[in-house]
């Protein structure tokens, strides 16, 4: 008989702070061989101005499973409240790049 192994509980540490969360309305995606990097940005109404709130680096391993992840997410979210219109009626997409 096969014994799989016992998933291992995993408890993870935040103060309030990261448990409130922050509002991105903006992600910038790049790519090397090794990683993925995820840029979370807010970019402010009626100004042309943003900023970085956070930047994630993750393996592409963990790059797919968060896709997938997001896939399966959304779509019990489409089945319970209806499809997410791809972007939102309005003007046209600015062009974003970063200063320093």
């Amino acid at each position: 008989m096969d014994e799989q192994p016992t998933p291992q509980q995993v408890q993870i540490k935040a103060d309030e702070k990261e448990l409130l969360g922050q509002y991105s309305n903006l992600a910038m995606i790049n790519h090397n061989a090794e990683e993925f990097t995820l840029n979370f940005i807010y970019v402010f109404p009626n100004v042309p101005q943003g900023k970085l709130l956070a930047s994630v680096i993750v393996s592409p391993g963990h790059a797919k499973r968060l896709l997938r992840a997001l896939e399966e997410n959304i779509g019990r979210y489409e089945k319970q409240f209806g499809e997410i219109p791809d972007a939102p009626p309005g003007g046209p997409t600015p062009q974003v790049g970063f200063v320093h």
